[in-house]
């Protein structure tokens, strides 16, 4: 039975606006109100409209509610650039956020703390105007938001000149193992400063919660724990997964996109551990020479294949190709998929993935074993992890003109799928399963960080 912390605080959640944000902090926040925590979850209007609730029920006891970015009808898209939706937000979000807090605070449920990603740093300016514990939520892993830190502070200098770069708590990492914004700062300048920004005014945070868990990362965190205080609450998997602990919690709540569950049914007629799920996330574009490699690697292998393309990059791939794959009967080409309901079937047995943090935890937790196709942001150093830390997967190889060829997109999934190696990282993909399960079971190390951070609210 799940412990309950007593007591009644309120917590209002302010997610950076994505669905790779939203989902980590709205699972949060159902494993919080389990604890007694009242919890409200905080987006905008665009996100409102835009959302695929998979069910109301599967929310828990977490209200939603919303507010105007100043995009309403056309969210990012709306603003043109970067750095004007990022300034509207800030402005017109803010008024709001301010006025929603007013609104609460003149209820029978005020607002005792507030949760934001830092990735909208103004929130906690917001937060602390009224007086409030304020708590800042990495949705990504600790190495990640240390190498910012880092960066931030001026302890790494950017460009990097001469790698490898040796910072205590992580492995030696090459320029190809960094975030994307440190490797080069000029690749979309507007995120680099965005990503840099979350540290602009961290002092002012009670607390720095991380969407990971303490023996996944824990030379990580013992040496990022002496620069600031962190607590590691992740991961933040629905519950089905992990410890059961959660009602109702099997799937994460939104998908901007409309999930296509056909996918489901093809996966229970394949033998265990015969098919390949390749999903890149919702942001990532390839060329279509780039797409052809790995249609062509694919078919190569003989396995049988799952691959998710968002109908907007569906444009990418040769038509005859689509249509050789739809032939060949072992391979299934869908718009979406409910991701964690396909990785725990028994019929994956390899994720082809970019390494986004939401699929690499949903992978370990599921005990998958991946083949790593990184592209931006923190991808890079996840992957380095999976591979090199973890040793949960391999990384595809660019050749000389920055494509990865059809014969390295086969060769890695053989490894996985065929080799003694690919055994091994089937053994390590459990065992960090059964941590993962640990870590938020009560009494595991995750669940005592987020009673610690529930102990916290009553005091302050």
């Amino acid at each position: 039975m799940e412990e309950r912390v007593s007591g009644c605080s309120h917590v209002l959640m302010v997610p950076y606006p994505s669905q790779g944000h939203i989902n980590p902090m709205l699972q949060f926040s159902k494993r919080l109100s389990t604890k007694g925590v009242r919890v409200t979850m905080v987006t905008t209007i665009f996100i409102s409209k835009s959302m695929h609730l998979q069910s109301s029920s599967l929310l828990g006891n977490v209200q939603l509610d919303f507010i105007s970015d100043g995009c309403d009808q056309g969210g990012f898209g709306q603003a043109g650039s970067v750095s004007t939706y990022l300034s509207r937000m800030q402005e017109i979000g803010s008024n709001n956020l301010r006025e929603l807090i007013k609104k609460y605070n003149s209820s029978d449920h005020p607002i005792d703390c507030v949760v934001y990603d830092p990735l909208v740093i103004w929130v906690l300016d917001v937060a602390k105007e009224f007086g409030l514990f304020g708590a800042a939520f990495f949705t990504q892993m600790c190495a990640v938001n240390y190498i910012y830190y880092h960066v931030y502070h001026g302890l790494l200098k950017v460009p990097i000149s001469s790698p490898p770069i040796s910072i205590q708590g992580l492995p030696l990492l090459d320029l190809r193992d960094t975030p994307a914004f440190v490797y080069d700062p000029g690749f979309y300048p507007a995120y680099f400063d965005l990503v840099m920004n979350q540290f602009s005014n961290i002092h002012k945070a009670d607390i720095i919660l991380v969407n990971s868990f303490y023996k996944l990362e824990e030379q990580v965190v013992d040496s990022m724990s002496k620069l600031c205080p962190i607590l590691m609450i992740g991961p933040t998997v629905p519950s089905f997964h992990l410890d059961k602990a959660v009602p109702n919690d099997t799937d994460n709540v939104l998908n901007l996109f409309q999930v296509d569950s056909s996918a489901i049914s093809w996966l229970r007629q394949k033998p265990a551990g015969s098919v390949i799920y390749i999903s890149f996330g919702s942001m990532v574009c390839f060329s279509s020479q780039q797409m052809e490699e790995i249609a062509l690697g694919l078919m190569a292998t003989g396995f049988n294949f799952l691959w998710v393309i968002p109908d907007l990059e569906r444009k990418n791939l040769p038509k005859e190709l689509g249509e050789e794959i739809n032939a060949c009967g072992r391979g299934l080409i869908v718009n979406w998929t409910p991701q964690l309901e396909v990785l725990s079937n028994h019929a994956v047995g390899c994720f082809f993935t970019h390494c986004g943090w939401n699929s690499t935890l949903e992978a370990l937790c599921l005990g998958v074993p991946m083949v790593a196709l990184p592209q931006w942001t923190d991808q890079p150093t996840n992957a380095k992890f999976v591979e090199d830390v973890w040793k949960v997967g391999i990384r595809v190889k660019e050749n000389e003109n920055g494509i990865v060829t059809r014969e390295e997109v086969e060769n890695c999934i053989r490894v996985v799928m065929e080799k003694d190696l690919g055994r091994e990282m089937r053994i390590n993909a459990k065992k960090w399963k059964e941590l993962a399960i640990e870590a938020v079971s009560q009494g595991g190390t995750s669940d005592n960080n987020i009673n610690e951070f529930i102990n916290n609210l009553k005091r302050s």
